[in-house]
């Protein structure tokens, strides 16, 4: 991502109906994992810190971040409560093998040229029994201005995401679309900034207070759905793995 985007992910990630509905799915979906009392997790890519208080309330958290400016902020931001250490997948992961029941990515997969060596080193990380938690842009079709300023390298379909864990040696344990209700309303936005030859990034500014309260509201909603079954289409895709 650029220096820009993580400045602006600090300061809209706390309030932002896509981050906040975000974590409360992440956070139900955890809960129902039936993780170990004390879980060790490690959250790659951890960007400006946002998921780590809600990672906190599941076990012990350590953290991986690329960018030393995102890094900083989430330090400062939590008050060095993490061990966030600087790395990049999938060539330099500062922690040992075996070392996590539980290893997260969320919305980093995309972002990265080796995608499936970084599935693999996920899976090294990962102590007898553990799994890996990701979430990725879904759709190649809603490609478009939103996705270059966060330098996206691709969005996936369930069946590559599918295919590339198992190049990685991993096993689908649970694959679903999310951000399903407001999935209308995101294709809309993206084919009308298609016909207009929008360059800019939409979606990305806080919306006026009571909008912003209703998106999240139906976005966050999404996690009693989860509960039951998984979704067959939406704007994201969840996914659950471990080892083949």
């Amino acid at each position: 991502m650029s220096p820009e985007a993580y400045l602006e992910m600090a300061a809209t990630e706390q309030h932002h109906w896509w981050f906040t509905g975000r974590r409360a799915i992440l956070d139900a979906v955890l809960a129902g994992m039936g993780l170990p009392a004390a879980a060790r997790i490690l959250e790659i890519g951890s960007g400006t810190g946002g998921n780590l208080d809600l990672l906190a309330g599941h076990g012990t958290v350590s953290a991986v971040e690329m960018d030393p400016t995102a890094r900083s902020i989430a330090l400062d931001k939590t008050g060095h409560r993490f061990d966030i250490r600087q790395g990049r997948c999938p060539d330099n992961v500062p922690f040992p093998p075996a070392s996590f029941d539980l290893v997260c990515m969320f919305d980093v997969l995309e972002h990265i040229d080796e995608d499936v060596a970084t599935l693999a080193v996920a899976k090294a990380l990962l102590a007898s029994g553990g799994r890996i938690l990701l979430t990725v842009p879904a759709n190649r079709w809603m490609w478009g201005p939103h996705d270059v300023f966060l330098h996206h390298k691709r969005r996936y379909s369930s069946a590559e995401l599918r295919r590339k864990a198992g190049a990685a040696g991993l096993r689908m344990e649970r694959l679903t679309h999310f951000n399903t209700l407001l999935f209308p309303l995101a294709a809309v936005m993206r084919i009308k900034d298609r016909l207009a030859g929008t360059q800019a990034a939409s979606g990305t500014a806080i919306p006026a207070a009571p909008i912003n309260q209703v998106l999240r509201h139906v976005f966050s909603s999404e996690r009693h759905l989860l509960r039951w079954m998984p979704l067959p289409f939406g704007v994201s895709l969840l996914a659950i793995l471990s080892a083949a």
